[in-house]
């Protein structure tokens, strides 16, 4: 099993959480997120006023997917995250050792 950590705009979500759910993948965990790439913020104006914004608004999505899903559930997150802007987002992958449903103590992939 793997999990998919994604943070995108939050624009993006509905479209996003759409696609997961077509490909069978409803259960997911989302919240709101701040933080900066590489560009280190915007700066916007306020006022007639210069001002930084250092931390700007992303959707973090967690989802724990089956291992021959991997990629078809990160292609569906790329094609329907992407705007071709900076700030469109990171996808990482890392490995889940077990899983386990604590309602019914259900383990491994029939958990998920």
């Amino acid at each position: 099993m793997k999990r998919i950590d994604a943070i995108i705009r939050p624009s993006r979500l509905p479209f996003v959480r759409e696609a997961l759910e077509e490909l069978g993948y409803g259960g997911m965990t989302v919240a709101e997120v701040k933080g900066h790439g590489k560009q280190r913020g915007i700066t916007e104006q306020w006022r007639g006023r210069e001002y930084k914004v250092e931390y700007l608004s992303k959707a973090w999505i967690l989802v724990v997917v089956n291992d021959q899903d991997l990629q078809k559930v990160v292609n569906a997150i790329v094609e329907n995250a992407r705007t071709g802007e900076i700030g469109d987002g990171k996808i990482f992958v890392s490995d889940v050792l077990d899983v386990i449903r604590v309602r019914t103590n259900e383990r491994g992939p029939a958990a998920v």
